[in-house]
């Protein structure tokens, strides 16, 4: 059964307050096939891949990129575009002196990221996700502030119950999100890293959390459940001189 997916970006920005569009990625075989997508605006320069996203959660854009249209390997390594990651990306010489002291270092870095495996796909389009243009998408993305995340993982906790460990990477942080999601289909939440905030403007209190899509409807769920209980977002602050027990009784039986 397919999404409304007009329906299900709207509950998710009325639920967490979102301050920009929640918005899809889809990686194509074949870049007709992204081409092909409505409305699809194609890169008249070379961006990195977080201005890209940037386009499509701010401004609300649906953008479709091949290889040729990203700033050199790092960027089309983590969605795969490209045959790049060859021994000398893997050695991470380019990132000696600008974010590791040694390529030791580098090194460690450029295999502790999660990267779609090269060869396969052509191209990869982004789109908002109540547009319904990347039906389906592989995953889903949204921005929010840390409190916003900590109540969707939240809902997705209420029922089956899982602990969520995430890594960071630091700098290429894509890798936690995008990179992460497409590579295992599970929930990713990331610090989004300098390139992001620089290049893709992302805000300095937010986070990224990237999954499928069907991951969004078991948190909505969730967190129905918890509004019914009083659990809502944003929370309100109660004061840390205040005597507590007044408000855990709002939550828990005496």
């Amino acid at each position: 059964m397919g999404h409304d997916w007009s329906r299900l970006a709207g509950d998710l920005e009325r639920t967490l307050r979102l301050r920009s569009i929640p918005f899809g990625m889809k990686l194509f075989e074949d870049r007709a096939e992204m081409e092909a997508i409505p409305r699809i605006r194609r890169p008249g320069k070379i961006h990195t891949l977080d201005q890209i996203i940037g386009q499509a959660a701010r401004l609300g854009w649906t953008v479709g990129i091949t290889a040729e249209d990203l700033v050199q390997s790092q960027c089309r390594a983590v969605v795969g575009l490209g045959n790049v990651k060859d021994e000398a990306w893997m050695t991470g010489e380019h990132m000696v002196g600008v974010w590791f002291k040694t390529v030791e270092d580098a090194s460690i870095h450029q295999r502790a990221m999660y990267c779609v495996p090269d060869g396969k796909y052509q191209a990869l389009a982004v789109a908002p996700l109540a547009s319904g243009r990347l039906d389906p998408p592989d995953i889903a993305l949204f921005y929010a502030t840390p409190g916003a995340m900590m109540y969707f993982i939240n809902g997705l906790q209420w029922s089956g119950y899982k602990n969520f460990e995430w890594g960071v990477v630091g700098e290429s942080a894509c890798a936690d999100s995008w990179g992460r999601a497409l590579v295992t289909r599970k929930p990713s939440l990331s610090i989004p890293c300098f390139a992001e905030r620089r290049y893709g403007g992302v805000l300095d209190d937010e986070m990224l959390m990237a999954l499928p899509p069907e991951y969004i409807v078991q948190a909505l769920a969730g967190m129905e459940a918890l509004a019914k209980n009083g659990l809502r977002y944003p929370f309100p602050q109660y004061g840390i001189q205040q005597d507590v027990r007044e408000g855990m009784s709002a939550s828990y039986p005496a």
